[in-house]
């Protein structure tokens, strides 16, 4: 029976929520902004191709205009009001690097602290560490990175979701913990844009790299 391909694009929240995925057990606390399902299938060993795709990417070199002045005019502000860049510096350290700052409300500074054992020391060469996202752990069917700069701890949550008839579809969640009102005055702020523009943007950016492949 021929299929046709999987949509692709924002879900709802519950798409995620429902399912048991380990990412759970670490970010009980965070909050679940988006979930977007990725122009991206395969079988059910091409997980490490998903991670490969999505590591090379750079959304800050996207062919929409509108999305590279907005990191553009994010990494400005970064400079101004001391909150960090969402872009690569020269020397590739983020800033301020995971690790520097603690997690809001807790002591610990990155989610590698808080992984159950058998997550730990789960991370190969497709571990999402080539942006300002530093690797937490990888399953076969799920990895998570973080980010953390003056407005916000986050966690990009990738997933391999089961489609039936062997069929599996690339899923991206983003989680957040704002840093006081700063940080969720900063989210609110850049909400519609994030939804309207650089996550479409994104989307294009897979969707092109996939072709490519």
């Amino acid at each position: 029976m021929a299929h046709g391909p999987l949509e692709s694009g924002r879900v709802p929240n519950s798409a995620m929520e429902s399912h048991r995925w380990r990412i759970h057990e670490v970010v009980p606390d965070f909050t679940l902004e988006d979930v977007w399902a990725l122009p991206v299938e395969g079988g059910a060993d091409d997980f490490p191709a998903l991670l490969e795709l999505i590591a090379s990417l750079d959304p800050a070199g996207s062919d929409s205009r509108a999305t590279r002045a907005l990191w553009a005019l994010r990494d400005r502000l970064g400079t101004w009001f001391g909150i960090g860049r969402t872009t690569i510096p020269e020397d590739r350290v983020p800033d301020p690097p995971v690790g520097e700052l603690p997690i809001p409300g807790s002591t610990e500074t990155s989610l590698a602290e808080r992984l159950p054992e058998d997550l730990r020391d789960t991370l190969a060469a497709e571990d999402l560490g080539s942006s300002l996202f530093s690797p937490v752990y990888r399953t076969d069917v799920e990895a998570a990175a973080e980010i953390s700069n003056r407005t916000v701890h986050g966690v990009m949550h990738l997933a391999w979701v089961d489609r039936g008839g062997g069929r599996y579809q690339g899923q991206m969640a983003v989680y957040v913990k704002p840093r006081g009102r700063l940080g969720r005055g900063y989210m609110e702020l850049i909400k519609p844009f994030r939804r309207w523009i650089v996550y479409p943007a994104l989307m294009r950016q897979i969707e092109g790299s996939r072709r490519r492949a």
